[in-house]
């Protein structure tokens, strides 16, 4: 069996901040589970001209390997609703993507996107039920895992390098919350992008969780908006089965659901506030004996229950399922009838698309930047477009992808 991985090779698309999670953790798993693995790039914009470039090129792909399943996470509208389509019409293979940040990615994308996939996978319960009341058919609950070559026998306390740490970019809430515990006088070793030690390389993150004697996980989601005001959700993080697996003692902010996965105080810890967070990890510094039997316990529920073999067999059998109800549904005439370069032709950016380019960023490089300017000029079309022009957004015309390319 052949598989497709759609997906981003490093994190945020950048060499510089070390190979991305699904890459490290996902293609492992499918070769466990007896695929031939093969990954195609898409979210380093430096590969492809444009997005019309990169969708041509996995349709190649496609047709060249003829793979049993195509794998994505999507992160937003690089590839085509019509690419989805003609590879759904022409190809054998299952169509499967998995989402992300469904929390509050289900509204501006995953109900957009859904229809043009065999099996939408989220990790979000509440999407789910959006899913069904919205008539989408196609979703299945599944959630993050551990890597199967990263279990490991959790240490005990006393033989371990760090007291506490935490993995993860500096972004949200998090800066705020590791300042306050310095506050207090409790320090953090804090790994990733925008903090003094750096990111640190995918294959040395288990060790660190490991040699921890508590290890941190927040739940926020970066800012988003609802209407005008902004706000956070909190989500249940990879992270969290990442640590036990690893062999460490995870404290996490807690999260909807999480308890169907870990019993907290037992096989885990939670807190929902900064004067909890504080309290538990002085409780557990010095209550080590305890804090290795909840290290021990969580480590044993995520081997029997909580790794990525047994997430994507699970998950792979649900999508199957679908993928039998979804093709007997006709394709759309247009997409039927299209060519793909006639999308190309539809993508091309046009003189008032350059003018409103320059429109946008020539205002937002005044506020925050050469840099930083055009993404948030993309940014809000990508706001406006999702809301006012919908499933649009995520097509070969949509505005987003065709005036800011290498923003996006």
């Amino acid at each position: 069996m052949k598989a497709l991985c759609v997906l981003g090779q490093h994190n945020y698309g950048d060499p510089a901040r070390d190979l991305g999670y699904e890459y490290v953790n996902f293609l492992p798993a499918l070769t466990q589970l007896g695929y031939d693995v093969t990954h195609f790039e898409s979210f380093d914009r430096t590969p492809y001209s444009d997005f019309a470039d990169l969708n041509r090129r996995l349709l190649q792909a496609v047709e060249r390997m003829q793979p049993d399943l195509v794998l994505c996470v999507l992160m937003g509208y690089e590839v085509w609703t019509e690419t989805l389509d003609l590879i759904r019409r022409t190809s054998r293979a299952l169509l499967l993507n998995w989402g992300t940040d469904d929390s509050w990615k289900y509204e501006q994308y995953a109900r957009f996107i859904a229809p043009h996939l065999d099996c939408y996978a989220t990790t979000h319960p509440e999407a789910l039920e959006k899913a069904r009341r919205d008539g989408l058919k196609n979703f299945a609950l599944s959630q993050w895992a551990a890597s199967d070559a990263a279990l490991a026998r959790p240490l005990p306390a006393a033989q371990c390098r760090f007291r506490v740490s935490f993995i993860g970019s500096a972004y949200g809430n998090r800066r705020t919350h590791i300042e306050e515990l310095r506050r207090r006088g409790i320090e953090v070793d804090c790994f990733g992008h925008g903090w003094s030690n750096g990111p640190v390389p995918a294959a040395d993150i288990p060790r660190i969780m490991r040699e921890s004697v508590i290890s941190l996980n927040f739940g926020d989601s970066a800012t988003q908006l609802r209407g005008l005001r902004p706000y956070r959700s909190r989500q249940i993080k990879a992270r969290v089965f990442e640590v036990s697996g690893a062999g460490g003692f995870l404290l996490t902010e807690n999260a909807m659901h999480l308890s169907d996965y870990y019993r907290p105080g037992e096989e885990i810890e939670t807190f929902d506030s900064r004067d909890e967070l504080a309290d538990k990890i002085r409780y557990y510094l010095d209550r080590t004996d305890l804090r290795d039997r909840i290290a021990v316990a969580g480590h044993e529920r995520t081997r029997r229950e909580h790794t990525y073999t047994r997430r994507f067999a699970a998950l792979l059998d649900k999508a199957m399922t679908m993928r039998s109800a979804t093709r007997t549904q006709s394709v759309p005439p247009r997409v039927a009838d299209e060519s793909f370069e006639s999308l190309c032709v539809r993508h091309r950016v046009t003189p008032p698309l350059r003018l409103l380019r320059t429109l946008l960023s020539a205002p937002a490089r005044m506020l925050f930047g050469a840099q930083r300017g055009p993404r948030a000029a993309r940014r809000v079309l990508f706001e406006l477009s999702w809301r006012l022009a919908g499933a649009h957004t995520y097509s070969a015309a949509g505005w987003p992808g065709r005036v800011f390319y290498r923003e996006s």
